[in-house]
């Protein structure tokens, strides 16, 4: 790929709001779908750089939303199961936990439990924060160490300032992107499909002349990818 290949692919990275499959460069691109495959994990393990080690303070929103595990029921109805059951889990599936800052920027991890996001928080969080979560009851916790203000959604969505409405902005932009561009991500590939997710969100006011410098400013400066170097070589040992 030229350099001039690598310019549109920046491009088109930046332009979809809700990002851009990898087969679908390949196709805008006339490149093998491995190639645009892995470029754009690169392109986004670099993004992610950007708010590496970042901690949040003042007002900070959180809450986690499950992706993949979907398990397809069966044809005859004698032969569904109760897909709620455990033993019929895929094991795929995962939360993502987010800590988004009002005026700040989104934070993003992958976890196999919402309740995680409480030891998350404590671990990023000075405690003189104040924090907005709905009423699960693994959020109870967050009380003994934070200022914690609790929205019942059953009752209400927004209420004497307490919700969580631009975390849940955050999580409307990664159902769309996840849904309707990639339709499957794979649990070992979410987190950076969902700091992708939050890196537009964060920059959604900016134009795309300044999102495709930033980006490839984030990648000039980026090192080596030891995630993603010969990926396709180790794949298919």
């Amino acid at each position: 790929m030229s350099f001039t290949d690598l310019l549109a692919a920046i491009c088109l990275f930046v332009n979809g709001a809700k990002g851009m499959s990898a087969l679908q460069l390949s196709r805008d691109l006339e490149c093998q779908y491995k190639t645009a495959f892995v470029l754009f994990h690169k392109l986004r393990e670099a993004l992610s750089r950007e708010v590496h080690g970042q901690k949040l303070d003042d007002e900070v929103e959180i809450d986690g939303c499950y992706v993949g595990g979907h398990i397809r029921p069966a044809n005859h109805v004698d032969n569904r199961v109760d897909r709620r059951l455990a033993r019929y889990q895929t094991g795929k599936r995962r939360v993502v936990i987010a800590m988004r800052e009002r005026k700040g920027r989104t934070l993003t991890f992958v976890s196999k439990r919402e309740a995680d996001g409480v030891e998350i928080a404590e671990q990023r969080l000075p405690d003189d924060t104040t924090v907005y979560a709905d009423e699960a009851s693994h959020w109870d916790a967050l009380h003994d160490t934070f200022k914690t203000k609790r929205i019942n959604h059953s009752e209400a969505y927004s209420m004497d300032g307490a919700n969580t409405n631009l975390v849940e902005s955050f999580f409307s932009r990664l159902r769309k992107m996840v849904g309707g561009q990639h339709h499957h991500v794979s649990p070992q590939h979410l987190h950076q499909y969902a700091a992708h997710a939050a890196w537009m969100e964060d920059h959604r006011r900016d134009d795309n002349g300044t999102l495709a410098s930033r980006v490839l400013g984030l990648a000039m400066v980026h090192p080596v990818s030891r995630n993603w170097k010969g990926y396709w070589q180790r794949a298919v040992e």
